[in-house]
C-alpha cells in the first residue's frame, strides 16, 4: 500500500490571552479526533506529534483523582526515587 504524504500549514492567531493554531477537519479525521476529544503532544528534539488521547478504564476501587494524587507524588519524589535504584 502506497504512503500518501500531505502537508497542511496554519498560520499562529491569538485566541483570548494565548496563541492557538486550527486544525483543518480532515487533520482531525486522520487522528480520529473529534469535537470534545482530548489529545496529547509529545514534545522531542523540536518536533511535535498529537495524537487522540486514550480513555483507559480504571479498575473498581481506583478513581482518576487517585491516579492525579499519585502521579503528582511520582513526579515530586522523581529524583529520590531515581536515587533508590543506585543503592
Amino acid at each position: 500500500m502506497l504512503s500518501v504524504v500531505k502537508e497542511v500549514e496554519r498560520k499562529v492567531t491569538k485566541i483570548g490571552n494565548s496563541l492557538g493554531v486550527t486544525f483543518p477537519q480532515e487533520v482531525l479525521e486522520h487522528l480520529g479526533v473529534y469535537q470534545g476529544d482530548e489529545v496529547s503532544f509529545h514534545l522531542e528534539n523540536g518536533y511535535v506529534s498529537i495524537k487522540k488521547k486514550v480513555n483507559i478504564k480504571l479498575p473498581k476501587g481506583i478513581d482518576q483523582e487517585f491516579l492525579d494524587q499519585m502521579n503528582d507524588m511520582i513526579n515530586e519524589y522523581d529524583k529520590t526515587f531515581k536515587g533508590l535504584v543506585d543503592r
